[in-house]
C-alpha cells in the first residue's frame, strides 16, 4: 500500500460552497445592497439574515466577514466586496478557524450565561490580528428572552471594532428590539431556471452525465434550497453511477413517475376506483412512497387549479412538456369546486397516510373516497340538472321543480302586537307597568284578548321557563281577560297555575284567576307546532326536487324548513333601507 495520504471526499454542498458575493445565486438585490454599502464605507454593526434552509444565510455571513477583514493578497487592501480568498484571513474565516470571527449556534448555546460567555465579557478587548472582531450566531431565534435582553445593551452600542452577524429560519421569533437595531436581508428561495443552471454547472464540473428531467426532478424536490438541491444532485450522481435519468432520481426520491401520477389523477376523477387502485398498486410495487405519490396527487391538483385561473402557470421549467399539455387539458375540463373538493380530501387523506399504521391501506382508502365522489354533482349542479329536466310526478304530470310553498296556519304570527306599550312606546313589564295600569283594572286586562297575549307577554318578560312550561304542559279549556281555565299534562309541574297567576298580577298590576279544570281536551302549543312542522317536513319530502336530492345524496336531511313567507320577512328585514334623497332649493343645477 501507498503511504501517500489520499484526500477525503467532500460532499458537493460544502465544495461548491460559495465564496464570494458574486459567487451567490438567485439573492441579487442582497448583493446590489451589501456591494453600495462597502463601497460608501456604511457598513452597519449588525446585519440579519433570513429566509428558509440551504439559501446561504451562514455562507452569506461568512462572505461578509471576509470582506471586512480582507487584506488582499499583497497585505495592503481594505473593506471589499470581493475578497481576495488568498490572505490568512480570508483562508482562516472560510475554514472556520479565525480566532476573531467568533461562530455560535443559539441551538444548543440559548441561555443569558453563554451570551454573557461568549460576547458580553469579550467584547471590549479589540481583535487579535484582523480588523473587526466579528460574531456570528445561527439561528438566532434560539435565543431565550434573558439571552436577548442581555445583548440589546451591547448590540445597540457596540465598540467600533465589533460587528454582529445573525441568521436566523424563524424571523418572526426574534424580538423587534433586536431587530430594529440590525440590517435586515431576506434570502429568497431559488428559482427553478437559476437552480436548473446551478445543478448543471456543478454536474459539468463533476463530470457528471445527468438528464435535464432528472435535474427538474431535484429542483423541484428541493423546494428552492441551494444546499438541498446539491446534495439530492450529490446522491442521484453516486445512484446513478454513469448516466442519471430521471427514472433513478425518482426511485432515489421514493416518487412515483409523473405522467403515471397525472394517470392516476385522471382515473380519480372519472371515478375509476378499481384502476385507481391497480395504479395505485403498481406505483407502491415499483417503489413509490404511498404517502409520496397523495403528495403528487395534491401537488397536481394544486398546479391544475393555478393554471385553471393563471394559464401562464403552465410555463414551469420543472414540468415537462407533455405534462404541461395534459395539465392545460384538465385545467379547462375540471370545474373548481371540485378540484377544490379534491385538494381538502387530500389534505385530510395525507394527515390519516402519515398515522396510519399501513400506509399503504390508508392510501388505498384514501383513493377509494376520492373516486366516489368524483363523479358527484355539486348541490347546484344537481339543482339546474333536475330544474332542465324535471321529474314526473305520481300522477304522470309534470310537476313544478320550484322549491315547495306549503301553507301554515301560525295563530300568534296572525295576532296584532301586545299593546301593552309605555306611552314612550318602549314595552313595560313588571313592577312599572303594574304601577302604570293599576289605576283602571278593566281597560288593563282588555289588553289581552286572546291567550295568544298572554303567551306573547311572558315572552317580552323573558321568563323562559315560564314560557316552556305553560307551551307545553297547559291545554287550555276556557280564557277571558283576567281569567284561565286549563287541564294540566300528566307531567305538568303541580304549581303551575299558582305561578302563572302570579306572574300576570306581578306584570299586570291586576289579579288573575288561573284554574284547572278537567274538561281541556285541546293540543298545547308545543304540540300544535309539532304537528304544524311534522307537516312541513312531510311536504317538503314529498317533493319530487327533494326526493331526487336526497336519492342522489343518501346522508343527506332535512335540517331546516322555512315558508316564502319566513323568507320574504328574513329577506325584509336583512336588506339595507333604502335612503330618500332630500332636495336642497338652494342646490345649483
Amino acid at each position: 500500500m501507498s503511504d501517500t495520504a489520499q484526500p477525503g471526499y467532500q460532499v458537493l454542498a460544502r465544495k461548491y460552497r460559495p465564496e464570494t458575493f458574486a459567487d451567490l445565486v438567485g439573492q441579487d438585490a442582497m448583493v446590489r445592497t451589501l456591494k453600495n454599502a462597502f463601497q460608501a464605507d456604511r457598513i452597519a454593526q449588525a446585519f440579519i439574515m433570513t429566509g428558509i434552509r440551504g439559501t446561504g444565510k451562514t455562507t452569506t455571513a461568512r462572505i461578509i466577514a471576509k470582506g471586512m477583514n480582507c487584506i488582499g493578497a499583497d497585505g495592503q487592501g481594505g473593506p471589499t466586496t470581493e475578497p481576495c480568498g488568498q490572505c490568512e484571513h480570508c483562508r482562516a474565516i472560510m475554514e472556520g478557524r479565525h480566532v476573531d470571527v467568533i461562530e455560535m449556534d443559539a441551538a444548543s448555546h440559548t441561555g443569558v450565561q453563554n451570551i454573557r460567555d461568549a460576547i458580553i465579557e469579550t467584547v471590549s478587548y479589540r481583535a487579535a490580528s484582523a480588523r473587526y472582531k466579528i460574531f456570528i450566531i445561527d439561528e438566532v431565534h434560539m435565543l431565550s428572552t434573558s439571552a436577548f435582553n442581555a445583548l440589546l445593551k451591547t448590540l445597540e452600542e457596540p465598540p467600533a471594532h465589533v460587528k454582529f452577524i445573525f441568521a436566523t429560519t424563524e424571523i418572526r421569533k426574534v424580538p423587534v428590539t433586536v431587530l430594529s437595531r440590525c440590517q435586515r436581508f431576506d434570502l429568497r428561495r431559488i428559482e427553478p431556471e437559476v437552480m436548473i443552471a446551478l445543478l448543471r454547472r456543478i454536474a459539468t464540473a463533476e463530470g457528471a452525465d445527468i438528464t435535464d428531467d432528472a435535474l427538474a426532478l431535484i429542483t423541484r424536490a428541493a423546494e428552492g434550497s441551494a444546499r438541498d438541491a446539491t446534495s439530492l444532485l450529490d446522491q442521484a450522481i453516486s445512484h446513478g453511477a454513469g448516466e442519471t435519468t430521471a427514472d433513478q432520481v425518482r426511485a432515489m426520491l421514493g416518487l412515483a413517475d409523473r405522467g403515471r401520477v397525472l394517470d392516476l389523477f385522471d382515473m380519480i376523477m372519472r371515478g375509476d376506483a378499481a384502476g385507481a387502485l391497480a395504479e395505485l398498486g403498481a406505483q407502491y410495487a415499483e417503489g413509490a412512497d404511498p404517502l409520496a405519490v397523495l403528495r403528487d396527487l395534491a401537488e397536481i391538483t394544486h398546479w391544475i387549479s393555478v393554471v385553471k385561473i393563471t394559464p401562464d402557470a403552465a410555463n414551469d421549467p420543472t414540468i415537462g412538456p407533455d405534462e404541461r399539455a395534459r395539465g392545460g387539458q384538465m385545467a379547462e375540463a375540471l370545474p373548481m369546486r371540485v378540484l377544490t373538493r379534491m385538494w381538502q380530501m387530500l389534505l385530510k387523506a395525507l394527515d390519516e397516510v402519515t398515522l396510519a399504521p399501513n400506509a399503504m391501506m390508508a392510501a388505498e382508502m384514501a383513493v377509494i373516497r376520492l373516486t366516489h365522489v368524483a363523479d358527484l354533482p355539486t348541490p347546484e349542479d344537481l339543482v339546474r340538472r333536475l330544474q332542465d329536466n324535471p321529474p314526473t310526478g305520481p300522477g304522470g304530470g309534470g310537476v313544478r321543480t320550484a322549491a315547495p310553498q306549503p301553507q301554515t296556519t301560525n295563530a300568534q304570527s296572525s295576532l296584532p302586537a301586545p299593546t301593552h306599550a309605555s306611552p314612550s312606546g318602549t314595552t313595560a313589564s313588571g313592577t312599572q307597568q303594574a304601577v302604570a295600569l293599576a289605576h283602571d283594572p278593566q281597560e288593563a286586562l282588555a289588553r289581552y284578548p286572546t291567550f295568544e297575549h298572554v303567551i306573547e307577554l311572558i315572552r317580552a318578560n323573558r321568563d323562559v321557563k315560564l314560557l316552556v312550561e305553560v307551551e307545553g304542559h297547559l291545554r287550555l279549556a276556557a280564557y277571558r281577560p283576567g281569567r284561565i281555565e286549563f287541564t294540566p299534562t300528566p307531567d305538568a309541574p303541580a304549581d303551575l297555575a299558582q305561578r302563572l297567576g302570579s306572574a300576570l298580577q306581578r306584570w299586570t298590576g291586576n289579579r288573575w284567576a288561573v284554574s284547572l279544570v278537567n274538561s281541556g281536551t285541546a293540543p298545547t302549543i308545543r304540540e300544535t307546532r309539532d304537528a304544524t312542522q311534522g307537516a312541513l317536513r312531510a311536504s317538503a319530502a314529498g317533493h319530487p326536487l327533494v326526493q331526487a336530492v336526497m336519492a342522489t345524496f343518501p346522508k343527506a336531511r332535512i335540517t331546516t324548513i322555512r315558508t316564502p313567507e319566513e323568507i320574504a320577512t328574513h329577506a325584509g328585514a336583512e336588506a339595507l333601507p333604502e335612503v330618500e334623497e332630500e332636495w336642497d332649493p338652494f342646490e345649483e343645477d
